[in-house]
């Protein structure tokens, strides 16, 4: 690939705090086999301001927002598409000849697995966290038709914010709960994360009694949450499953081409090898 980019190659990027290759590796697989004119690169903004900023000034095409800016870039861009402005969450950015448009492409992956997995909306739901993924998994939630739900999260002001516009309740810890559907949507369990690298987001009791843990860290995909469900058989939803789907939702906002299920599959696996 490298031998063939050029003054033309359209550049798309990943803005995170903790950058994986995940995304750079699926991104720049598609391309390959699609034969498409791009390159796709991992960033850690030092300035989130600046680094968007880039976004415009370079030309670049698009870029991947992860944790902790999706909230943060909502007042440097444009254009803010309904997917972000309903959750006032941004994961995708794409630049229109100068013109930043703001996307949230999260919210579809999670609706898309939560009916691709068959779970029952009249479990009650637990989310934990609420930030720019918790408002994400909420929304997508409330629209696949779960009506009883609570946020967990230590920050009241974020979390019972969250909860309310949801109808749910707001609890600073999951102690206690009848558990159904557990959705992790906090930093907890992902890799390189120092000591919450191997915390468990939710207390072992409710996790061994719920009905189906979903966990949105990626990396790794087998987390502490997931592999203690599934120590005790527990159905799970992983977070790789969900940056597969926004990423190849992602990938057909840059390039307008929309990859088969089997390349997305493919590329998916390339990813995490």
């Amino acid at each position: 690939m490298a031998s063939r980019i050029s003054k033309d190659t359209q550049l798309c990027i990943s803005l995170s705090g903790r950058p994986s290759n995940i995304g750079t590796r699926f991104h720049n697989y598609l391309y390959e086999e699609l034969g498409l004119d791009f390159v796709y690169k991992a960033f850690r903004p030092t300035d989130i301001g600046d680094a968007v900023a880039g976004i415009r000034g370079l030309g670049i095409r698009g870029a991947g927002v992860s944790m902790p800016f999706k909230e943060a870039v909502l007042s440097l861009v444009d254009v803010l598409h309904d997917s972000a402005r309903a959750i006032e969450s941004v994961n995708t950015i794409v630049n229109d000849d100068g013109a930043l448009h703001a996307y949230n492409t999260d919210y579809q992956a999670v609706v898309d697995l939560l009916a691709a997995h068959d779970v029952d909306p009249a479990l009650p739901v637990t989310i934990a966290g609420s930030g720019g993924m918790a408002k994400a998994v909420a929304a997508a939630l409330r629209h696949s038709g779960f009506t009883e739900g609570t946020v967990v999260a230590r920050n009241e002001v974020s979390g019972r914010a969250l909860a309310q516009k949801y109808g749910y309740t707001w609890r600073t810890d999951a102690t206690g709960l009848t558990p159904g559907l557990l959705v992790n949507a906090t930093p907890i369990g992902m890799s390189g994360g120092g000591p919450d690298s191997e915390t468990l987001s939710f207390p072992e009791d409710a996790i061994t009694a719920a009905s189906t843990v979903f966990d949105v860290v990626a990396m790794p995909p087998d987390t502490p949450l997931v592999r203690a469900a599934r120590e005790h058989g527990v159905p799970t939803i992983t977070g790789d499953e969900v940056i597969a789907l926004q990423a190849a939702l992602q990938f057909e906002l840059y390039t307008g081409v929309r990859p088969t299920d089997q390349q997305i599959r493919r590329a998916s696996e390339y990813s995490r090898q």
